[in-house]
């Protein structure tokens, strides 16, 4: 059992896809497939336990050493820094975080912009590297409203379509990164772990 390797895996159709990635791959768990409530899952044949966790959550159970692997957006890793290796890009759930504004929105250089996001440390670092005043708004909830009520100038979030920004008014003005699904290892894990976990990531890469 302490030889298995234990997978934090997203809630939701993202994790759906990864988990079905891993199957295809040789690690299948046949109890993560049925219904019912459980939150870990084990095979000990295939050398795996899977666990359901929130995505944001992903990188700390990893981190923490909770987890030997998981898989995060770009956009966690970005945005929290954790103290992982990231080993694959596995080219899931891909779209980008854009800077959107409303469509007549005019920017002036001189002034503060009033940026909203729930990435205030990816929206730092952009701006940063335009030598551009900011005022960053973090929010946590649905942020396209913040331009069209006067709450900020222009958002930071991720778009995936474009669909949701082009029915409140909006428009993407610029991308600051793609975003993907990465397979993150916990440091301590891939060291006492090595060949297991290089042997999961070569499998899961044969899968893209």
């Amino acid at each position: 059992m302490m030889d298995m390797i234990n997978i934090a895996l997203p809630k939701g159709r993202l994790g759906e896809a990864v988990y079905a990635r891993f199957k295809a791959a040789g690690y299948p768990c046949p109890s993560i497939e049925e219904e019912n409530r459980k939150l870990i899952f084990e095979n000990p044949e295939a050398g795996v336990r899977y666990f359901w966790v929130k995505p944001s959550d992903v990188s700390i159970y990893v981190e923490r050493g909770a987890a030997d692997v998981g898989i995060a957006g770009k956009d966690i890793l970005l945005e929290y820094a954790p103290d992982v290796y990231e080993l694959a890009d596995l080219g899931l759930g891909k779209c980008r975080m854009c800077v959107a504004a409303r469509k007549d929105f005019r920017d002036r250089p001189g002034r503060i912009l009033r940026v909203a996001t729930k990435f205030p440390r990816i929206a730092a670092r952009h701006y940063s590297g335009q030598s551009r005043e900011i005022d960053i708004i973090r929010l946590n909830g649905s942020i396209e409203i913040a331009p069209i009520l006067g709450l900020s100038d222009v958002i930071v979030d991720i778009v995936e379509t474009g669909k949701t920004l082009l029915e409140n008014g909006l428009e993407p003005r610029e991308t600051i990164v793609p975003i993907s699904a990465r397979l993150i290892a916990n440091k301590v894990g891939y060291k006492f772990k090595h060949e297991g976990i290089l042997e999961l990531c070569r499998r899961i890469e044969a899968q893209s």
